[in-house]
């Protein structure tokens, strides 16, 4: 094999070195990967990107845009191994779209302020990609987003068109209606519309949170986070006092809860 080792590794010597590990000679694993096969691995090397975001972590986040890119290059190799695009082609493509999405900096128009760079935006991506009705814009929302973060852009976009509460009033009030009626689904024990009237609940909370500012994904995640703080406090609580968590009632479950919930 000719390669040459040097201290520091750019772009290119990335794509050189997938390239080795997916010829003949190369990696018997990285030479059998497909898109879908690597699927997976690309959501979670871009979860971990996130991670090292809210870690405020500079090391980590450079190690894990690396793994991320790798995500990347590595996709590309595998469509040029079958005779489809390059990446060459992928930095092609994205710096078109870079160039054509910011005519206010490539071009003549006029576009002094942030939310006008957006309605620029959201006005050429519309005219290139032929969508004709609002209805496309909202369904070309990507459908493998996770929901929270697919209900919020939607309903972003729905605003842009007019179709929004005036204020957070209206977004409470239809949550509120949404609960009576996941609450009568469940008394009729109806699961199709238990279904149904939970995402129409959880829907309307993403809609809540748009007002007031709130990424859902994000306060879920939170939520989580402080779910499981409080839930090991209540166990080293429990423990402390002789209690049996998987044999005490909800009600004294529910006590130590209040008490660490109060601390």
């Amino acid at each position: 094999m000719n390669f040459e080792f040097k201290e520091n590794y750019n772009f290119d010597d990335l794509v050189n070195i997938l390239q080795i590990l997916r010829r003949p000679g190369g990696c018997p694993w990285d030479a059998e990967q497909t898109h879908e096969s690597i699927r997976r691995n690309f959501i979670e090397e871009t979860y971990e990107v996130i991670e090292a975001i809210d870690k405020k972590d500079s090391e980590l986040l450079c190690e894990e845009l690396g793994d991320s890119l790798l995500q990347v290059v590595f996709h590309a190799q595998i469509e040029q191994d079958m005779g489809g695009f390059s990446i060459d082609d992928v930095c092609d493509g994205i710096c078109k779209k870079l160039i054509i999405r910011h005519p206010h900096v490539f071009g003549d128009v006029v576009a002094e302020t942030t939310d006008k760079v957006l309605d620029n935006w959201d006005a050429i991506k519309m005219q290139t990609k032929a969508q004709q009705t609002q209805a496309e814009v909202l369904d070309s929302v990507s459908h493998s987003l996770p929901a929270l973060i697919r209900a919020h852009k939607v309903q972003h976009k729905a605003s842009k068109c007019g179709f929004d509460w005036k204020t957070v009033d209206g977004a409470l009030d239809k949550l509120s209606e949404e609960i009576a009626e996941l609450r009568a689904a469940i008394n009729s024990g109806d699961d199709a519309a238990c279904f149904e009237e939970l995402g129409d609940v959880l829907f309307s909370a993403v809609n809540v949170s748009r007002f007031t500012d709130v990424e859902p994904e994000q306060a879920l995640s939170e939520s989580c986070n402080k779910f499981i703080a409080r839930f090991a406090k209540v166990e080293a609580l429990a423990n402390e006092r002789g209690i049996d968590m998987k044999t005490a009632s909800l009600e004294e479950l529910d006590a130590l809860w209040d008490e660490i919930k109060a601390r």
